[in-house]
């Protein structure tokens, strides 16, 4: 327990920069509580005016907080959440940023991850972050192949490419904890060819299931890998062609993480990139939808218009 709470305490007093005063808001639910009331037990320890609120888990990844609790976000200067499904990509979390909440979304999150992979030196995983971030910035062009079939290209012409660093202390910041990517959301329509999510996608009972995802013009247009493609298509049927959508792709930046099952770390592995289907709303693209589902390739090559810069896994520039 003592070391869940030294993570607790990164998080809040490194991660976040909390400070004795502030309004610090810890939404949780039943799959989090532990993790939940240790970053409230963190924010009292530092003098903060500390909240915690638990939720019925959302059923899926992008599906909006209650509006109660959407509301009181955007009334706090920092907001913590540890929940079973992700509100990364939701209004909720982009209302709270624009009225100047710092967030961090820790969708998934367990004690082990916490313990794990929240103790990274997050100034170096910041450094690699921005570094990758600035170099889908200026790419056009990229193609990812890997061993397992993953052979996908797709433009990011006049997209900006962010940083997750894990370092979330001016108002309006957020991202993930625990940190460490690189992401961007592909021009909607151009990405084509197939990738293979052989790290995890459909929950940690499939975790490297090889699960092939034929593109066309930026939509998924079938999805191979037995029950755990099946668990995928009964998620995302009922949403329509937008919850197909190519919606991010991702390079992962922690040298701490690693593939569990868990999303929230598996995209953030380093050695893996990942490519999400349908919300990317939040993050400079034009498709909504109650639904975020990424897909962990694993040793891919990389290449940004024709320069490679990761080689099965191993970054090479």
């Amino acid at each position: 327990m003592s070391d869940l709470r030294e993570a607790a305490l990164i998080a809040v007093r490194d991660c976040m920069g909390a400070r004795s005063g502030e309004d610090v808001l810890v939404i949780m639910d039943k799959g989090t509580r532990t993790v939940g009331m240790a970053l409230f037990e963190a924010a009292v320890s530092l003098g903060c005016e500390a909240m915690v609120v638990e939720i019925i888990p959302r059923k899926m990844n992008g599906e909006e907080p209650p509006e109660p609790v959407g509301e009181m976000m955007k009334h706090v200067d920092i907001v913590l959440a540890p929940t079973s499904k992700s509100i990364t990509h939701t209004v909720a979390r982009g209302n709270a940023c624009k009225a100047g909440a710092r967030v961090a979304t820790l969708p998934g999150i367990t004690e082990d991850c916490m313990t794990r992979a929240l103790v990274a030196d997050y100034d170096e995983v910041a450094k690699r972050a921005e570094k990758y971030a600035r170099i889908l910035t200026d790419g056009k062009i990229v193609r990812i192949t890997n061993a397992d079939g993953t052979d996908i290209s797709m433009s990011l012409e006049g997209r900006v490419g962010m940083a997750d660093t894990g370092i979330y202390r001016d108002p309006g910041q957020s991202g993930n904890l625990p940190a460490g990517e690189a992401f961007i959301a592909p021009v909607e329509g151009t990405a084509n060819g197939v990738f293979v999510a052989d790290g995890a996608m459909a929950g940690p009972e499939f975790a490297g299931t090889k699960i092939r995802i034929t593109v066309a013009n930026g939509y998924a247009t079938s999805i191979e890998g037995g029950e755990a493609a099946r668990t995928i298509e009964k998620m995302i049927s009922p949403l329509g062609m937008p919850a197909r959508n190519i919606a991010e792709l991702g390079i992962g930046v922690n040298d701490r993480a690693k593939i569990t099952g868990q999303v929230l770390e598996d995209e953030k592995v380093m050695g893996t990139i990942h490519i999400a289907l349908g919300d990317n709303s939040n993050f400079g693209g034009n498709v909504r939808v109650a639904s975020h589902l990424d897909g962990i390739v694993v040793a891919p090559t990389v290449e940004v218009d024709g320069v490679v810069i990761m080689d099965s896994g191993k970054f090479t520039h």
